[in-house]
């Protein structure tokens, strides 16, 4: 159940609104995002004549993560490489702790969309929160670092995906894609591969969240 205190700050995030009291730096840059460039729902079909807009968003992130020396000279080592998904490069930690996924922000019209997407992670599912590193260039194009805890276990079972996700007032739409109407959330890709069961938690590992 969604507690009242993350109940307000959802409310501050669907209002377009950066967030109270919030001092990590996703939420941060985040509204230094939203301050700048707005914060506009999200409507699929003007993902192209948005594009003007993330190029704007990508040479503002640079210059902010130059002068706040979070520019990263390089990605992780070769040896630390794991594996790739969708849209992450996903490297393990030095640490062996956490994992380290170097994101392009691809399925993103904005980078304030995408920035929106970790913030709602974080508050949703807080045991498998993203910390932003910094951000990187890869193959010519902007990436955001992110930390993570790396989790073990099983991949979950689809219904129980599916029954946590209704218990927080998301219904099923179609296959792995859910919608909160009481915020206007979207949730998408929740197959059983970017959720991790163990001793019956279950670990959110990777969300696409949308605000319409």
């Amino acid at each position: 159940m969604i507690s009242n205190e993350v109940r307000e700050q959802l409310q501050h995030i669907v209002r377009g609104a950066g967030l109270q009291r919030s001092t990590d730096r996703s939420s941060t840059i985040r509204s230094l995002l939203v301050g700048s460039f707005g914060a506009d729902p999200t409507v699929k079909g003007q993902f192209e004549s948005r594009a003007i807009v993330k190029e704007r968003q990508n040479e503002f992130l640079k210059s902010y993560a130059v002068q706040s020396e979070i520019w990263l000279a390089s990605l992780p080592s070769d040896s630390q490489y794991l594996t790739r998904g969708g849209e992450s490069k996903v490297f393990m930690d030095l640490d062996n702790r956490n994992v380290i996924k170097v994101n392009d922000g691809v399925y993103y019209a904005t980078w304030t969309e995408y920035l929106t997407s970790l913030v709602l992670h974080n508050l949703f599912f807080p045991n498998t929160a993203y910390s932003l590193v910094g951000f990187v260039e890869d193959g010519g194009n902007l990436n955001a670092v992110l930390r993570q805890p790396f989790i073990k276990g099983q991949q979950a079972k689809m219904e129980d995906i599916r029954a946590i996700l209704t218990f927080n007032g998301f219904a099923n739409t179609k296959r792995q894609d859910y919608f909160n109407k009481e915020f206007g959330l979207v949730l998408e890709d929740m197959h059983d591969e970017n959720v991790i069961s163990r001793q019956g938690v279950l670990f959110f590992i990777d969300t696409v969240f949308y605000v319409i």
